[in-house]
């Protein structure tokens, strides 16, 4: 039961980080293009990158919280899906197709950049 609470605090504190995110990038770049959702998902790789890089994977209740939870509830695959999903309904796949590329990728190598980060502090 521990473990589903701690999950669930860290989901409900990263979906509110990632709803202001969302609203903060409306304002700074407007809402033509996933801006947030893109930042969110290269930052939330980078994240999870140190947390497994620093924290023991022993550390079970600080995965569950930290990985699972906030970073869980931060990071907006679901919302990429159907971002996504709209750019290529509007009828611009090399757009479509540079959004999915480069959030797969930059999250990618981002979460492994903060792995190295963690790793060379160790």
């Amino acid at each position: 039961m521990k473990g589903f609470i701690l999950a669930a605090l860290g989901g409900a504190l990263g979906a509110a980080l990632r709803y202001g995110a969302g609203l903060w990038a409306a304002k700074i770049v407007g809402a033509g293009f996933p801006i947030a959702t893109l930042g969110v998902n290269i930052f939330g790789g980078f994240a999870m990158g140190l947390l497994v890089g620093w924290v023991p994977m022993g550390d079970r209740n600080a995965h569950l919280f930290w990985g699972v939870g906030l970073l869980g509830g931060f990071t907006t695959f679901s919302a990429f899906s159907i971002e996504l999903v709209r750019l290529m309904e509007q009828g611009d796949a090399g757009l479509a197709l540079g959004y999915a590329l480069a959030s797969v990728v930059a999250a990618t190598i981002a979460c492994y950049a903060g792995l190295v980060l963690a790793r060379s502090f160790a």
